[in-house]
């Protein structure tokens, strides 16, 4: 079956959307903190001649939260992708779950960001669906 069409290769893609995606998060924080030159943290304060600042700005804080949400969510997605792959499950049927979980995501992220309710809630049960899916078909394949 050609690369594209592979579980592999949507596994390998979604991978590297997700992490862009988490990197992109890791660069709000930073502009954030840069644009304003605040800094929680006494050495990077001290590095652009400012004082410590008492607390993260609010973007940071939300997008730290964010950026927690993935940590609960996307090695769980990445390990049971690793084991869609690995079974050979549906070729049909990756790009679909890979794909929603990785859109999902970056909705979850943005609407975190934005501060949108329900929608924020809404993605994060879209990207929860779709893991189980994978797991009920990985299940599947097992018993």
């Amino acid at each position: 079956m050609p690369m594209e069409s592979s579980p592999l290769h949507w596994y390998a893609l979604s991978a590297v959307l997700l992490f862009l995606k988490m990197f992109a998060i890791s660069l709000y924080q930073g502009w954030h903190r840069i644009s304003r030159q605040q800094f929680k943290t006494p050495e990077d304060a001290a590095f652009v001649g400012r004082p410590a600042a008492a607390e993260e700005l609010p973007q940071v804080q939300r997008a730290a939260r964010a950026w927690a949400n993935d940590l609960e969510n996307i090695p769980v997605f990445l390990a049971l992708g690793i084991a869609y792959v690995q079974l050979g499950l549906s070729a049909a049927a990756a790009p679909w779950l890979f794909g929603v979980f990785v859109a999902a995501r970056v909705a979850h992220t943005l609407c975190y960001l934005a501060g949108l309710q329900p929608w924020r809630t809404l993605s994060y049960a879209v990207g929860i669906g779709a893991t189980l899916g994978m797991g009920a078909m990985i299940l599947g394949a097992l018993f």
